[in-house]
């Protein structure tokens, strides 16, 4: 207790500190008001009880007024001795409520845990399947309350134990309420990403970054993380996705500190930089890419291959108009046939009845993923992969396609479209149109198959196939009289800058393909026979414990593998979100919906989290 001595013109106001004796337990000073309040009655004072509140709303300053102490407190069941009662209840560790609420026996503990462990089942197999948890509406009068609360009903079926507690008690207990569900979900999020952040230690890493709106018109970035693990393996995981209402690369460099922090990364860690070449992402002077090398020069940036070599084959086709003309032909078919439901009827049953008599005369065989469905499909600007797997779909049923023309044409009740069908069929039949679908095909065909290598998780176009690549599109284009592009030519270096193209030459030394041909195999580990890339060469080393030995070409090789070829992984992140975050699902918020990308996206290191960890981490997120 502080007693206050006023001063007025240097001389001390009259008070006397045996005033507050018998007061003490209740009486707190603000130096601020140079006032007197009580504090009980601030935090505990009932609602309609009247009585002393100059002491919880002005304070009290009257020093010379010491019955305005016992008129504050007044009778027995006065609102400050009720206010004081409660105040002491907080105090005593016996009476508190966290011990009230946890002098529970022993049935009700282990009822609690079977409630809480069933809970968790199915909000795990919720998460891994992308299944929405809550209904439209989850009334209880109402049979089916959404997935959640429905599988918490079925797993009840079949245990005893479960069926016993299991939406029977009473209050908030249930552990059904949203809220409750959310919080199981970001313990399973924590634990997953505590999983992957203990396989990544602190050793170096690389960081794939690229934004894109969702269901509800909200640009969100997602967050990947490349990195070779214990065994020497590449592996890249998606670490979070996160809201930005600015994609102004200041606004995306903010974000991934805030993350950073978060989860206790180190930005100095960073080795490489992955991003799709966006101007706020690239930017020399101010792009995500340069505030990065800001703080860690070490940050080495690679424009997506993948994305480059989209950029050159749309740039590359929209120069020559034939091309041009070609895919507008395609996507004028695709818009005649597909506008309607009764052309696509007409055009699957044309399909069907020609793979019947395929069939039939042993020309096609059958099994399993064979003669499935094929539609043509519009090709996407964005992904110049969708365009070869349009055309292949075109050429596959090249026939089906004019017959269907022919019925548009040949149709009575519907002439609307009868030019534009004859006009089609003239342009599909010509020998132009014909020899420019076979040699997209296999022009797409072979830049496909580069693109698919890039993608993939452990992209390793990093020794001499990329030569050997070169030389089959020479050889292609000998072949059919086409003019062979130099790589030297300033077009393709403005695509495929030096710098990169510099990368994958330095990086091809580290190949092992064909590099132990010198060595006498015979005394050559086992491990190290055989080796096709960077990433071979890394597990080999980890397996022997070469990377002990060596340490120093083990960590060029990891910085090698770290460095990135395609931002695939976090594309595929948006698609995840597409198909978690929907126009039904629109209003998740932004914390629920990074929770449940990270558990689906790394699903298989979710499932390998057991449930007591989930259970123990719900527990202790807050007091339950």
């Amino acid at each position: 207790m502080i007693y206050p001595y006023k001063t007025i013109g240097g001389k001390p106001r009259r008070f006397n500190a045996t005033w507050f004796d018998n007061h003490e337990n209740w009486l707190e000073y603000s130096k601020k008001k140079d006032a007197l309040f009580c504090l009980p009655c601030h935090l505990f004072k009932p609602e309609g009880l009247r009585g002393g509140d100059a002491f919880v709303l002005e304070g009290f300053s009257c020093w010379n007024k010491k019955d305005r102490l016992v008129e504050h407190v007044r009778g027995v069941r006065s609102a400050h001795n009720i206010a004081v009662e409660s105040y002491e209840n907080l105090k005593d560790e016996k009476n508190s409520i966290r011990n009230v609420f946890s002098q529970f026996s022993e049935q009700d503990k282990k009822d609690y845990k079977i409630r809480l462990e069933a809970s968790v089942i199915c909000a795990k197999y919720l998460l891994c399947m992308g299944l929405p948890f809550l209904g439209h509406n989850e009334s209880e009068e109402l049979n089916n309350r959404g997935n959640y609360i429905k599988l918490l009903k079925v797993a009840s079926v079949f245990s005893t134990d479960i069926r016993k507690v299991i939406l029977r008690n009473p209050g908030n207990l249930q552990l059904t309420s949203p809220g409750i569900q959310k919080d199981i979900v970001n313990a399973a999020s924590l634990e997953t990403l505590k999983a992957i952040f203990e396989e990544l230690g602190d050793d170096l890493f690389a960081i794939l970054v690229d934004e894109s709106g969702d269901a509800s018109y909200k640009e969100q970035m997602a967050i990947v993380l490349r990195f070779v693990n214990k065994e020497g393996i590449v592996v890249e995981h998606f670490v979070g996705i996160v809201h930005v209402t600015d994609t102004s690369a200041q606004s995306l460099k903010s974000a991934i500190d805030e993350l950073f922090d978060e989860y206790k990364l180190n930005l100095s860690s960073i080795r490489g930089q992955g991003y799709d070449g966006a101007s706020n992402m690239r930017g020399e002077y101010s792009g995500l890419k340069t505030l990065i090398q800001k703080d860690n020069s070490s940050a080495y940036y690679i424009h997506c291959f993948a994305h480059q070599l989209q950029l050159t084959l749309v740039a590359t086709a929209k120069g020559h108009v034939d091309v041009v003309w070609f895919f507008d032909l395609v996507s004028e078919v695709v818009n005649v046939i597909g506008s309607s439901c009764k052309r696509r009827d007409v055009f699957r049953e044309l399909r069907a009845i020609k793979i019947a008599q395929a069939i039939n005369n042993g020309e096609i065989e059958t099994g399993k993923g064979l003669n499935q469905e094929l539609g043509i499909k519009r090709p996407c600007d964005t992904r110049w992969g969708s365009h070869y797997r349009s055309l292949l779909n075109f050429q596959e049923s090249f026939l089906d396609v004019i017959n269907v023309l022919e019925f548009i044409y040949n149709d009575v009740s519907n002439s609307s479209h009868k030019k534009n069908a004859r006009g089609l069929m003239a342009y599909l039949r010509s020998f132009e149109f014909v020899f420019i679908l076979h040699l997209m095909v296999d022009v797409l065909g072979i830049t496909n198959e580069l693109s698919q290598a890039v993608q993939r998780a452990e992209q390793d176009m990093r020794d001499n196939e990329w030569d050997e690549f070169l030389e089959k599109v020479h050889q292609f284009c000998y072949s059919c009289d086409i003019d062979v592009v130099g790589m030297d030519d300033n077009y393709l270096n403005s695509r495929f800058d030096e710098v990169n193209t510099e990368l994958l030459r330095c990086l091809s030394c580290l190949s092992p393909k064909d590099g132990f041909r010198a060595f006498d195999l015979s005394i050559c580990h086992h491990a190290f026979v055989g080796l096709k890339g960077l990433g071979d060469l890394a597990r080999a080393m980890v397996e022997t414990r070469k990377n002990i030995i060596y340490p120093h070409v083990y960590l060029l090789l990891k910085l090698a593998l770290i460095l990135l070829v395609a931002t695939a992984t976090v594309e595929r992140a948006f698609s995840a979100m597409k198909y978690i975050k929907t126009k039904l699902r629109n209003r998740m918020c932004d914390r629920f919906l990074n929770d449940f990308l990270v558990t689906y996206i790394e699903r298989d290191i979710f499932e390998s989290i057991s449930i007591e960890n989930i259970m123990y981490r719900f527990q202790n997120t807050k007091s339950r």
